[in-house]
């Protein structure tokens, strides 16, 4: 087929829609691919304004004959919203609840509508959507109706399927309806009304009744087929449902543009059944057994391997600890309208199989958030099985089939078998068992011939497997390019040639989403790896030794889950939620650095690290860290902004806030000449705006102040002899830049508290720095430097194991994971990564027995660091605020959006407090007036006290001194703590005159110099 105009498709794409649109390769290589082992460079992307706008850049590309996708969350694990053709991401702005009728218990949604908000709206009603698949913080509700996704819900709720009442659609050829149920009456009307329509549902009334026999017998009667086009929802017996019938066609027939939705109430209570296994086969065995004695809301499924995967991995370590004895887990939740009920209904179900509450293979929660941690281990499986310990990367593929129930258990036995045949080892399997769904993902070898020779027979072999045991070839997430080309060992010829009619149908020059379902490309082509792919395979500062040392391999973790894409809860990712860019995700700036790796011949990113393309996708990067810990497979997108910096300004002239903030450590030194000239020159009118300017920070950030006696020159005045380093009472409290030069109070008060508890205090006589600003900045040649020079400085510590106490997070996490990444070989940076301890690490896990914080019995509201979140964790220091009875709110709000250099630098300072709005300001207005608010890290202290809170936050080590001292007011008790005063206006007027004078007086002696010399 002729390859679009595309300069000519993109000028009438700006010009028709109301939209962003655009053709550049960055933005084409943040869209090349998904959840899948599929690759394809999409034409351009367009992200219309409005639900009109989306169908008008379908119209456009129609008359350049351009292929379509439309995309949500773009997490498909079949290669659905992976295709060369005009990408339609309708996630940004057509994502609006357009109407709900409690009574009728439906409402009406825009395609990019997550579902965890749609839910959130429906939330005052008690109504939500039935089916939650895993991806619910971030799957759109079009790319559900495109897969018929389901989730572990759909024991109670069926598939998406189960829930479309009606469907807005758009036809590639430009017919536009409401469709739905159709009966015959309604369908002879639409047939004397003529024109392309009528001929849609003649067309559609002939396959139902030419092909009525063989899709009676040739789909599978089980609750999980979702493999093939749904002609069985256009049987007579099935009401002509013509929405059902698009639901799961995966925009290969139609572009959907708004949906009308069946909800089901939100159970008021639940209560949760574990049950243990030998192994997993044993618990599909039992499947259909416990099936016949209860109807769950749930009947989910964990093996061994999955929970040794997360025990070697440190990831859900209190949920695996609630598990009862076994090898294999069935997971049986019910729902109901009283604890009494659901708690029966569990109970009951043990006593007609036999088993027992007390038994050791036996657990049972009625406790919400007991059942939230397990419920979740569950849904963490694609995550935790993606990058095992092993190194053994596994791949999408074979992940979702699905069979009769009372069939569960041999199918596994078999697929085991079939495994060890291909030398697979022995991948986790789990999933919705209730419904006979397995899930997996499997060691293929996608890099050589060889392993893409065996993938393919492995597919072939397993859609043999699943076909003869009745089953479907997916379960869950559709056939996309993964299962299209197998669907004829499902379904036989006829039906595919059924599925071909109906594709012709909607679709006659095959522009939506080509080579899916119909006519598939190779279940082996277009492959994101690839015996072709070639990846670069540069030099690197950091050493990456959880990646085989590579910085390919780090940039690979990211198999495109999409958790970044997340509205709310935990960290990742802030610039995401502030702008809504798949190019400011964790996956989208992972991509274009898969893209940047060259490794195959499209690929949209030519110039490696010089690329302007990922430089601008990384910009907006905070480098918090969040992803580190809240990717369920670990990016870490800090430190390869880190390493792109580094090689993107290698022998280049860098930004100006590069020079003023990475070597904020140096300035903040030099401060101490005259601190009071400094602070009154960074607030004098005129001066600080064009220093501003000239450092390359943000007009309306305004600048820190300096403390006029930093805490070394406390440290020093106050004369204390050091101990010794091999006293088991010493400890090395670090002097940050943050706490010594801006709220040396901190430190001050961590000695205070420290002393008390009985250690004996020593600081560095030397200038030392963890180099956090040098690694923020890309600066890492730099920051090595520094760092050797503080081991030098800190060896006599080291040697003798002394703890190194920190008290601002940021530096605390270099020490405990940047610093060993970028001298991964140095034997004393790996000292200092054990040795060093966060303030409440050290009082909480090793101040003597005897020794109580003071009791403070008051709320308050508490800011984690994104880097200690991600990092260190946040559980001493709960534990030390609850043993000074300390009511403490730990805020889920996200990043507070400064994070150290990126909300002071130019351009920043809007997404810097988008993403503090988005929770961590609101909530601190909101803390009650005695309440306390606490946040040890200097930025989040920095943001809270400039974002109009009326708050100043205090860090945990002041709070405790404060209350050595006695009661703290009642009301906003941060003001006992010191921090210092911005100068007054007098002083400001007063160094901007001096300046201006000295300045004045230095031009007139270099005019005197040089009319003298003419």
């Amino acid at each position: 087929m002729t390859p679009p105009d595309v300069t000519g498709l993109e000028a009438a794409l700006r010009a028709e829609v109301d939209g962003e649109v655009r053709f550049d390769a960055g933005s084409r290589g943040a869209y090349v691919t998904d959840g899948s082992n599929y690759r394809q460079v999409p034409l351009g992307v367009v992200v219309p304004r409005t639900v009109e706008a989306g169908a008008r850049a379908v119209e456009a590309c129609a008359r350049f004959d351009a292929p379509v996708l439309s995309r949500g969350g773009g997490t498909s694990l079949a290669g659905q919203t992976t295709n060369t053709a005009v990408v339609i991401d309708w996630s940004k702005y057509c994502n609006a609840v357009v109407s709900v009728d409690p009574d009728a218990r439906t409402c009406v949604v825009e395609p990019g509508i997550v579902l965890d908000e749609l839910n959130r709206q429906l939330a005052d009603h008690k109504l939500q959507f039935g089916p939650k698949p895993s991806t619910h913080s971030h799957c759109a509700l079009g790319g559900m109706i495109g897969n018929n996704s389901c989730g572990a819900s759909a024991q109670a709720y069926g598939k998406t399927v189960d829930n479309v009442r009606r469907l807005e659609i758009l036809t590639y050829d430009g017919v536009r309806a409401w469709v739905g149920p159709t009966s015959a009456a309604e369908r002879e009307r639409i047939a004397a009304e003529g024109g392309r329509l009528s001929e849609i549902y003649a067309g559609l009334d002939r396959i139902a009744g030419e092909y009525l026999a063989d899709i009676r017998r040739g789909y599978p009667k089980i609750p999980r087929r979702v493999s093939g086009y749904n002609l069985d929802s256009l049987l007579p017996e099935n009401g002509f449902d013509v929405a059902r019938a698009l639901v799961g066609s995966e925009g290969t027939l139609v572009t959907v543009l708004r949906a009308e939705l069946d909800l089901v109430p939100v159970p008021p209570y639940k209560s949760l059944l574990v049950l243990g296994y030998d192994d997993i086969c044993a618990a599909g065995d039992d499947v259909t057994r416990l099936l016949e004695h209860c109807s769950p809301s749930q009947l989910e499924a964990l093996d061994g391997r999955m929970a040794q995967l997360m025990r070697e991995e440190g990831a859900y370590l209190d949920s695996l600890a609630i598990l009862p004895e076994g090898d294999s887990w069935l997971m049986v939740q019910y729902s109901g309208d009283s604890q009494d009920d659901v708690d029966a209904q569990a109970h009951a179900l043990l006593r007609a199989i036999g088993r027992d509450e007390k038994d050791k293979n036996v657990a049972f929660s009625d406790n919400p958030d007991r059942e939230e941690k397990m419920l979740k281990a569950r849904e963490a499986g694609l995550g935790v099985t993606a990058r095992p310990p092993d190194d053994r990367e596994t791949w999408e593929g074979w992940e979702d089939s699905a069979v009769p129930p009372e069939r569960l258990g041999d199918y596994l036995r078999d697929l085991k078998k079939l495994f060890e045949e291909f030398d697979y080892g022995h991948p986790s399997l789990y999933g919705h068992f209730g419904q006979g769904c397995v899930h997996t993902r499997i060691p293929f070898g996608l890099k050589t011939a060889e392993g893409v020779r065996d993938f393919r027979r492995f597919l072939e072999r397993a859609a043999d497997l699943v076909a003869s045991y009745g089953g479907s070839l997916s379960g869950e997430h559709g056939d996309g390019q993964s299962r299209g080309e197998l669907l004829t060992r499902m379904f036989g010829e006829r039906l595919v040639t059924a599925f071909g009619e109906l594709k012709a149908l909607f679709d006659p020059r095959d522009r939506m989403n080509p080579g899916k379902i119909v006519r598939p490309n190779p279940v082996d082509g277009q492959l994101r790896l690839g015996p072709s792919w070639r990846p670069a395979t540069p030099e690197t500062h950091f050493g990456y030794p959880d990646d085989d040392h590579s910085f390919t391999r780090a940039v690979m973790r990211c198999v495109g889950i999409g958790n970044c894409r997340g509205h709310s809860g935990g960290v990742m990712c802030p610039s995401y939620r502030a702008t809504r860019e798949e190019e400011h995700s964790t996956r989208g700036r992972s991509r274009l650095l898969f893209e940047m790796l060259n490794g195959h011949a499209d690929s949209t990113i030519k110039d490696g690290w010089r690329s302007t393309e990922v430089h601008d996708a990384l910009d907006l990067c905070l480098a918090c860290k969040g992803c580190k810990s809240d990717c369920p497979t670990g990016v870490d997108m800090a430190t390869l902004k880190a390493e792109f910096l580094a090689h993107h300004y290698e022998g280049r002239v860098r930004p100006a806030a590069h020079y003023a903030m990475g070597w904020l450590p140096l300035w903040a030194r030099l401060s101490r000449i005259a601190p009071s000239l400094v602070n009154g020159a960074l607030h004098a009118p005129g001066l600080a705006r064009l220093g501003k300017r000239l450092a390359g920070v943000d007009a309306a950030r305004p600048a820190p102040v300096f403390a006029g006696q930093s805490f070394l020159q406390w440290w020093r005045e106050r004369g204390t002899e050091q101990p010794d380093p091999a006293d088991p009472r010493t400890v090395v409290l670090w002097p940050d830049t943050f706490s010594t030069y801006f709220h040396p109070s901190i430190a001050i008060s961590a000695v205070r508290v420290l002393e008390d508890a009985g250690f004996h205090v020593a600081v560095p006589e030397k200038p030392v720095c963890c180099g956090l600003t040098w690694i923020s900045t890309g600066q890492l040649t730099v920051a090595e430097k520094v760092l050797r020079r503080t081991i030098d400085t800190l060896r006599p510590y080291l040697e003798a194991g002394t703890p190194v106490i920190g008290l601002e997070p940021s530096c605390t996490a270099v020490f405990r994971s940047d610093a060993p990444e970028l001298m991964p070989a140095d034997q004393d940076v790996c000292r200092l990564a054990g040795q060093v301890r966060t303030f409440a690490e050290q009082l909480v896990h090793h101040a003597p027995d005897d020794w109580r914080p003071p009791r403070l019995a008051r709320q308050a509201t508490v800011q984690t660091h994104c880097h200690q979140h991600a990092i260190m964790k946040f559980d001493a220091d709960r534990e030390l605020m609850r043993r000074a009875h300390l009511d403490a709110d730990v805020l889920d709000e996200g990043c507070c959006g400064l994070a150290g250099n990126f909300g002071f630098e130019r351009g920043h300072h809007e997404v810097s407090m988008a993403v503090a709005e988005q929770g961590v300001l609101p909530a601190v207005r909101e803390a009650a007036p005695d309440s306390l608010v606490l946040a040890d890290g200097f930025s989040c202290r920095t943001q809270i006290e400039q974002g109009d809170t009326g708050r100043r936050a205090l860090h945990l080590a002041e709070v405790l001194a404060l209350a050595m001292d006695g009661n703290l007011p009642s009301d906003r008790p941060e003001r006992l703590a010191q921090r210092p005063p911005e100068p007054s206006r007098t002083a400001r007027w007063v160094t901007a005159a001096s300046i201006a004078a000295l300045t004045g007086a230095a031009a007139a002696g270099t005019a005197l110099r040089l009319r003298r010399r003419t």
